[in-house]
């Protein structure tokens, strides 16, 4: 939580920031902000696998290269064995959690996810599900004829452990309309995450630049975190990462990796109340990553053993533990195994 004897970061002078600072000065205040937060010279990060388990989805995202519409050619949903021999494998790698998220599949209901996860938590009872954003959660309720809490309820008495924070792209409701008019709203996302965290599911957050919104767009998606984070102080990371337009409906030009330090920098300064930011080596690419370790992240994500959704924008970047360790002992840091919750992990 934030030290009350620093004041808060108003919105208006996070945007004199943005206009006023370079690259540099921002970034060198950002690393201060993640000193005070975390003086000791350790970078975390986690083994996991990215499991997609459908890619079939009605939503039709402009800036989703990923998805196929119902009834398209390429469309797939993972069976019982398929799921069970990605996890298994992810196991036989060192990795102890999965996220799990697919699409708004019109004709896959709730018993299918109960029973999913049921199924890897009584197969792989060591390994933890960060699974369903909340627009997933939000077209479940709506399908099923149940709220939010109900949804949630259900998936948590089935062995989901936490939630990942996609699907927010821009908390802001002009740009959501633009780029995925089919999607919850801004205040919906919001509900999900405030309703996971009452009932006791942690969660992540995250926020996409370069989809043709402004610094104004962008610092009301800010707000709208570090108030709920306020209010129930469920989020354990945030997680900034550029859009990449290849094989996209969405032709906006690429952010730089300027424009992402400059933003990571920024949110570490704004979100004084979450306590980790995490920096986005599978946009960006490794060196890139480690950059950001002195521009306000103090953890280096997964070592993503499988990546589906950016590796169908064109991007593919991929890393060993070894490497990943590697890269974060010669930026200067030591390299610790984390847990969804940011508690350490032995081993």
């Amino acid at each position: 939580m934030p030290d009350r004897a620093i004041s808060r970061l108003r919105v208006d002078e996070a945007r004199a920031l943005w206009e006023g600072e370079d690259v540099f000065s921002l970034g060198k205040k950002a690393h201060a902000a993640r000193l005070a937060l975390h003086p000791e010279p350790v970078v975390t990060y986690i083994v996991d696998r990215n499991i997609n388990y459908t890619n079939i989805c009605a939503c039709g995202c402009r800036f989703c290269a990923f998805f196929k519409a119902p009834g398209q050619p390429g469309g797939y949903v993972l069976g019982p064995q398929e799921l069970a021999t990605k996890v298994a494998e992810t196991v036989e790698l060192g990795g102890y959690q999965i996220l799990l998220q697919g699409g708004m599949h019109p004709d896959l209901h709730l018993d299918f996810y109960t029973g999913m996860l049921s199924s890897l938590r009584d197969g792989f009872p060591g390994v933890a599900v960060h699974g369903f954003s909340p627009p997933e959660i939000v077209f479940l309720a709506k399908m099923e004829g149940l709220s939010i809490a109900e949804v949630l309820a259900e998936l948590k008495a089935s062995g989901l452990a936490s939630l990942p924070g996609g699907g927010a792209e821009i908390l802001s409701d002009p740009i959501r309309s633009h780029v995925s008019p089919n999607k919850c709203p801004a205040d919906q996302w919001i509900e999900v995450m405030a309703t996971a965290h009452g009932l006791g599911l942690r969660s992540t957050a995250t926020m996409v630049i370069g989809l043709g919104e402004t610094i104004e767009h962008r610092l009301e998606h800010l707000s709208r975190l570090r108030d709920l984070q306020d209010k129930t102080g469920g989020f354990t990371a945030f997680i900034p990462w550029t859009f990449q337009p290849g094989n996209t409906a969405l032709a906006v030009p690429e952010a730089s990796s300027w424009e992402y330090l400059r933003m990571l920098a920024l949110s570490r300064l704004f979100l004084d109340n979450i306590p980790n930011i995490q920096a986005s080596w599978v946009t960006q690419g490794p060196m890139v990553g480690q950059m950001a370790l002195y521009f306000g992240a103090n953890d280096f994500g997964s070592t993503m053993i499988e990546e589906n959704v950016v590796a169908a924008a064109g991007v593919r970047f991929s890393m060993e533990e070894d490497d990943l360790r590697r890269l974060v002992v010669k930026a200067g840091f030591e390299p610790v195994r984390r847990n969804m919750d940011y508690s350490r992990r032995e081993g």
